[in-house]
């Protein structure tokens, strides 16, 4: 049998998969963080809470409407997108002028809000969310054998993080987007309208939070608190690449969840505080984050 620093190679590279999987959903939420923080300033923790409507939305989807998977990964996103855009409409920018702990605050509240309120109708036990047909089962690598839906989620993940970074980035859009945090009132001036740009920008947030709510429902249960189980994780994962960094939020994701699992492999005590320690490290060598820019 092929060893690994005296570790058998299926259970290393099985380990490696699911911290690859774990990287996945990491880097979507993180990369939504990061995009609402980078360009309305906005510490979103009703992130999680948006993760887990788009689960939800998925499963209520199929039960109520018959809408299957495939649908759900378009309109749960844009369902949960639109409750975003509203919220930060007609809530959150009431919040802009004054100081960044008020909207922290606010949506704190708002995640509770909502948590509380799924928690009432659907209690804290997750509920299934069935795996597609065309994505069951799995294929034998040789070397291990692969779940085609964990392989599928880590495939769509990178494809979306790709997406948003290249939007964001590279795009006339993303120009004004960047260009409306930096000076809002000269951007206003060319005729951009500022307001509905962050208004979009929230809503884009949020949408990746239900994105990646979607691609967990099948993996994980549906459950009212499996927002606020991986929230904290995500902050992390942010802090560590760097509060506002596009790029950073994807590639720590992926670097994060890949040291999770890997722990799991050669000291299974400590998988569950590395990210953390971590992030500790890395705030002491570099406080703006291993992507982030100095002050």
């Amino acid at each position: 049998m092929t060893m690994i620093f005296g570790i058998p190679l299926q259970a290393f590279l099985g380990q490696l998969l699911i911290g690859l999987i774990n990287g996945s959903f990491y880097a979507l939420l993180s990369l939504g963080l990061a995009v609402i923080f980078g360009l309305l300033r906005v510490i979103n923790f009703a992130h999680g809470v948006q993760y887990m409507l788009g689960a939800f939305a998925a499963m209520l989807m199929l039960q109520y409407f018959s809408i299957n998977y495939w649908f759900a990964l378009i309109l749960a996103p844009l369902v949960v997108g639109l409750f975003g855009a509203v919220v930060e409409r007609f809530l959150l920018s009431r919040l802009y002028k004054l100081d960044h702990l008020y909207g922290l605050l606010f949506t704190f509240g708002l995640a509770l809000t909502l948590e509380g309120t799924f928690r009432y109708f659907y209690g804290s036990s997750g509920q299934p969310y069935a795996v597609p047909p065309q994505l069951a089962g799995g294929t034998n690598l040789g070397f291990m054998f692969l779940p085609i839906y964990r392989g599928w989620v880590v495939v769509i993940s990178l494809a979306a993080c790709i997406g948003t970074w290249l939007l964001i980035e590279k795009t006339k859009l993303g120009s004004y987007l960047r260009a409306a945090t930096e000076n809002p009132v000269l951007v206003q001036a060319f005729g951009v309208n500022v307001p509905m740009l962050l208004t979009l920008t929230y809503a884009l947030g949020a949408g990746l939070a239900a994105f990646a709510g979607v691609l967990a429902a099948p993996i994980y249960q549906v459950s009212p608190l499996m927002g606020s189980n991986i929230i904290i994780v995500v902050f992390a994962v942010v802090v560590v690449g760097g509060m506002g960094s596009i790029m950073g939020a994807i590639l720590t994701g992926y670097m994060l969840g890949i040291a999770e699992g890997l722990t799991k492999v050669f000291y299974p005590e400590a998988s569950n505080i590395v990210i953390f320690v971590i992030m500790a490290i890395v705030l002491l060598l570099r406080p703006a984050g291993l992507f982030g820019r100095d002050a």
